[in-house]
Formats: structure tokens, C-alpha cells, sequence
């Protein structure tokens, strides 16, 4: 048996199958030739510009076998039973390789959370500031922005400096003021329990940002809950909950006179490798299935323990927002509310707006590849 070595990758096997195995700490991770043939990198494979392929992956034969593998000082040659060679850039591989790891690791947090990400938005003025600004976003769920404009409508120069707003049925900025008879409950001086907002869209907005203009009352304190921190407590509590919580699916509804919209599925919201990236959560707005009644006495066991663990001061943040602060949140991962408030005392009034998840995330990409060498 013929082994060529390389700090990360290995080569085993002789003609006319050759195995390519990827070092990460102890272990060897195997390279298949199909994930391999689906990565080809010449001109007549894909498009440069846009990382498109020409060829159709889905075409290839299942059973497709490395026929060539050399390692060379910054590639790998390899060559394919379909006829297929070409060199394969060793830190391409190794982006493919490593692509989880290309955000900023969640920090998961609690009440007493020491370091609460706020910045000033007079000093976002360049690339490397509001590179660190999302990768504070991206870590913890949530950013407060300081001294933003108190303007009308200035929440829009806001979210275009992380993405496209998106509009809804409530339009493209919201007011979030005291509004008689209003069409939500947001639009009342009630408080508030830790929510998701629009559970019952398709997709959910992945983002929020709230943006004060005016804030006279003692009352209407926001409020924010990592629900991660909170779904790390319950899987321990209630293991055989929390996977009723991901599987059973509730119904979410929103209904007014010019609007129906609703949308079944799970509170708990999971990523393709099955782990927990956040919850589509509203008492106000979601109804139990008809299901077995033992099962559906477990499922409310699991929501009721739930629900004391989001409403769990240990998990709170709570805090004024000012004239001039903005908050970001993600809208799934981190549940908002608000307490009452007395709209006599003066006025309050916020506006709202959603961007979807993936502007902040292209952002950081982008910054990462422009930035750091």
C-alpha cells in the first residue's frame, strides 16, 4: 500500500482506486470521490464569476471512484473514473472542509450577562467597526445601537446597513404605539410575554429591529431571553419534552379583517444536523393539535416548563430603551417582550422592521473576506 502524507491530507490506496482522507486532530475524515467531483474548480466545470456549475452534479454516477490522487505543495491532482482530472487547491478543500466553522462561535447568556453588545452608531463609519459589530450580533443573538437618528422612519437607514427589509402585512415599518381597538396586541399598553413575532408566516421574519423615538413612560421596560440558554436547562429537565417540542406541531394564527394567515409547526426550531437554533413561540397565537391525550398531557407539561423558563428573571434581560436606541434581535433565537405601561404618563412610541437572517450573515462573509488576510 502506497501512503503520500501532507500535514492535513492523506492519500491511500493504489491504482486503480485511490482513497483521500482529511487529518482533523486524531481522526481521518474520508474525502468520497463523489463530494470531490461535485467540488471541480476548472473553467469548463464552473463559472469564476458566479461559482456556478456548468455540469449537472446530479448526474454523476453514484459510484464514481478516485482513480489518481497526488499531493503536490498547494494542491492535490486527482483524477476520476468518468475521465475527469484536474488540481484541487489544498485551501479550497480545507473552506469545504471547515465551512460550520465560519461564523463566530454562540455565546449563550443569561440575566446576568456583563458585556451587553452595544455600540455607538456614530462610530459604525467603517468596514472594520461594523465587522465587529455583527460578529457581536452573530455571537449573542442581539445588538443595541446607540445614538442612531430619532427622525421618522430613520429605522430604514438602519436595517440597510445589515440587509433588505421585508415587508408584511403590517408594511414595510411598523409603529409601535398605543393604538384603540388595533389589530395586535403589540398595539395595546399591555405587557408582553418573551414572543417570536409573525410565527405564522412562511418563512418567519429571521430578524427584528426596534428603533425608539419616543419613550416618556416608566413603564414598557423591553424585555430579551436567549432561548438557547433556556433549552439547555429544559433538555436536562425533560429530555423526552424537549423532543416532543421538536416534533409535535402546533398551529399559529393571525387573523384580522383584511389578513388570515397561519402556519403549522414545531415550537422548537432545529438546523439540518438536528440541533437547536431557536423557537417559533407565542402563547397569544398558537393551538394544540388534536392528538393522543396522554401524548398531548406530555406535550403541555413540556410547554408549561417551557414557558416558566422563558418567564425566569434569571433569563431576562430588562432594560429602557431611550430616544435613539435600536435594537436587533434575531426573531427566532431570541425572544422580546415588554411590562405594561401607563400611556398616560407620555408618549411611547417605536417603530419595528424585519430583515431576513442571511443579510448579516452575507455581511460577515463578505468583511471577512475583504478584511482579514
Amino acid at each position: 500500500m502506497r501512503k503520500v502524507s501532507h500535514p492535513k491530507f492523506i492519500v491511500e490506496g493504489t491504482s486503480p482506486e485511490f482513497l483521500l482522507f482529511y487529518k482533523n486532530n486524531n481522526a481521518k475524515i474520508n474525502l468520497p470521490a463523489l463530494w470531490l467531483r461535485e467540488r471541480a474548480t476548472s473553467v469548463d466545470q464552473i463559472d469564476l464569476i458566479t461559482q456556478q456549475r456548468f455540469m449537472n452534479s446530479h448526474e454523476i454516477d453514484s459510484e464514481i471512484k478516485l482513480e489518481l490522487a497526488e499531493i503536490k505543495t498547494n494542491s492535490i491532482k486527482l483524477g476520476f473514473s468518468d475521465g475527469y482530472v484536474s488540481d484541487y487547491q489544498i485551501s479550497e478543500l480545507s473552506k469545504w472542509i471547515n465551512s460550520r466553522q465560519t461564523f463566530p462561535n454562540t455565546q449563550k447568556w443569561k440575566s446576568d450577562l456583563k458585556d451587553i453588545p452595544k455600540f455607538d452608531w456614530v462610530h459604525i463609519d467603517n468596514e472594520e467597526s461594523l465587522l465587529s459589530v455583527i460578529d457581536a450580533y452573530l455571537k449573542f443573538g442581539f445588538i443595541i445601537l446607540c445614538n442612531t437618528p430619532v427622525e421618522s422612519m430613520s429605522i430604514c437607514e438602519i436595517a440597510e446597513k445589515f440587509g433588505h427589509i421585508r415587508t408584511t402585512n403590517f408594511g414595510k415599518v411598523f409603529e409601535v404605539k398605543t393604538k384603540p381597538n388595533s389589530n395586535d396586541l403589540a398595539y395595546r399598553a399591555v405587557a408582553l410575554g418573551p414572543h417570536t413575532d409573525n410565527p405564522y408566516r412562511e418563512p418567519t421574519p429571521g430578524i427584528q429591529l426596534l428603533h425608539c423615538l419616543i419613550n416618556e413612560t416608566s413603564g414598557g421596560l423591553s424585555t430579551l431571553v436567549d432561548s438557547l440558554s433556556c433549552l439547555d436547562v429544559l433538555k436536562e429537565l425533560n429530555p423526552e419534552g424537549f423532543e416532543l417540542l421538536s416534533k409535535i406541531a402546533v398551529t399559529f394564527i393571525f387573523e384580522d379583517e383584511d389578513t388570515k394567515i397561519s402556519q403549522t409547526r414545531p415550537i422548537l426550531s432545529m438546523n439540518a444536523e438536528d440541533e437547536v437554533t431557536g423557537m417559533h413561540y407565542s402563547p397569544r397565537l398558537d393551538w394544540l393539535p388534536l392528538i393522543d391525550e396522554q401524548i398531548m398531557k406530555s406535550y403541555q407539561k413540556a410547554r408549561s416548563q417551557l414557558s416558566k423558563l422563558l418567564n425566569d428573571k434569571k433569563f431576562e434581560l430588562k432594560f429602557k430603551l431611550m430616544p435613539g436606541d435600536c435594537m436587533m434581535f434575531d426573531n427566532n433565537r431570541v425572544l422580546h417582550g415588554r411590562t405594561i405601561f401607563d400611556p398616560t404618563e407620555g408618549a411611547r412610541h417605536l417603530q419595528g422592521c424585519y430583515i431576513d437572517r442571511d443579510g448579516p450573515e452575507s455581511l460577515y462573509h463578505h468583511l471577512c473576506r475583504k478584511l482579514v488576510k
